[in-house]
């Protein structure tokens, strides 16, 4: 794209001006497990979502940057996989935090059902708080699938870093389906039938391809980039699968992560990390243990950590765009399940106008940022509901 030759002062001026004109719908936010992490589960985290230090996303900084529609990932890791009826539990734990949230803030939040709704409380000045199910092991039965729509749930990203009884994952080796399983098959079929989206991030490049095949509404990768910048990297996707995903209709929303813009970067990183784990073994000393800071703040000094930033994130932007179109690329950032890995200018929710910023600057128009922000996945949402009967 050509070069905007407005100055970075009227730029971002400007890009702080659309970033409240439009609504900005996030893919990806753990808040969920955020909040969990740090705090009990005994409402303490009630507080912390209004103004906090610990991750990416407070009320504060998302009102600052715009956010009006981050879709907040209900996530259950692999372990849960085990124990099935655990999984399920934990989802419904995760899924009350985030009410009870919504229900403490009713001047701040509101449930994000539909996009109809989102836009009515985005002119309420409001933040919806639409849900992704991250991880479909709580999917026991396949009438899971309406019992979580019926929750909240608007999307399911179908497994996560282990292959689980549905598919195969983009993280594991096993291959145990070689892609779906026979249920996983079911789970699709279910999804279309109910009007939840199907989320391609994380399976397999075998599981992706079955899904586009059987899938009759179009899906979303809600937190993918793109492996043209991280080469034999199976977490993003590569370029036949962008055009494909934007054939049937799909969009992927780019990741903010470092490891998911530039595999040089990730290189570096993966080796400092690796040479910090042996450091720690030889004083054999665990990473959490107080004893092991002198010795992690003496390795950074010497290996300072290396961060991607804005205009490689705006690369994967522009790249989904010339093979694909405009209409298929969105935002899915990913903010606080990325720990200390995000690029410079995006380092929290309150920088989304530096993104749009840089949009301007490459000559992007108002039109198709606006695509980017929102309008592209409320298309994909429509399109499912439509496949369900639902519009």
């Amino acid at each position: 794209m050509p070069v905007n030759t407005i100055p970075a002062d009227t730029t971002m001026s400007k890009a702080n001006e659309l970033a409240h004109k439009f609504i900005i719908c996030d893919g990806h936010i753990d808040l969920p497990w955020q909040l969990s992490k740090h705090f009990s589960r005994n409402r303490a985290y009630i507080n912390a979502v209004v103004q906090n230090n610990n991750g990416d996303f407070d009320y504060e900084r998302a009102k600052k940057g715009g956010l009006s529609s981050p879709f907040l990932a209900i996530f259950i890791a692999a372990l849960f996989q085990q124990d099935l009826s655990a999984a399920k539990i934990e989802a419904d734990t995760l899924i009350d935090m985030v009410n009870d949230i919504i229900k403490e803030y009713l001047d701040k939040f509101a449930k994000g059902l539909s996009p109809q709704m989102i836009e009515e409380n985005f002119s309420k000045g409001l933040i919806s708080l639409p849900l992704g199910l991250e991880n479909g092991a709580p999917l026991m039965t396949l009438d899971d699938v309406r019992y979580f729509y019926d929750r909240g749930i608007r999307y399911v990203t179908l497994t996560h870093a282990k292959d689980n009884h549905i598919c195969d994952s983009s993280y594991d080796t096993s291959e145990t389906w070689n892609g779906l399983s026979t249920y996983g098959k079911q789970v699709i079929d279910e999804m279309n039938k109910v009007g939840m989206i199907i989320d391609v991030s994380h399976i397999s490049d075998k599981a992706f391809y079955q899904v586009m095949e059987r899938s009759a509404a179009p899906v979303l990768a809600t937190h993918s980039s793109c492996r043209a910048f991280t080469p034999n990297w199976e977490r993003n996707m590569d370029d036949d699968m962008i055009m494909l995903l934007a054939k049937k209709g799909g969009v992927i929303m780019i990741n903010f992560g470092t490891d998911f813009l530039d595999g040089d970067l990730s290189k570096i990183r993966a080796s400092n990390r690796k040479e910090l784990d042996q450091r720690l073994r030889a004083a054999k000393l665990n990473a959490e243990d107080e004893e092991a800071k002198p010795l992690i703040a003496s390795f950074k000094k010497e290996y300072p950590d290396v961060f991607s930033d804005v205009s490689r994130a705006v690369d994967h932007i522009d790249h989904v765009m010339k093979i694909a179109g405009i209409d298929h690329v969105g935002i899915g950032s990913d903010f606080d399940g990325l720990g200390d890995s995000l690029p410079t200018g995006l380092k929290d929710v309150s920088d989304y106008p530096n993104l749009i910023g840089e949009l301007l600057q490459r000559g992007f128009t108002e039109e198709e940022i606006e695509k980017i922000c929102y309008k592209n996945v409320w298309r994909v949402w429509h399109n499912v509901m439509e496949v369900a009967g639902l519009k």
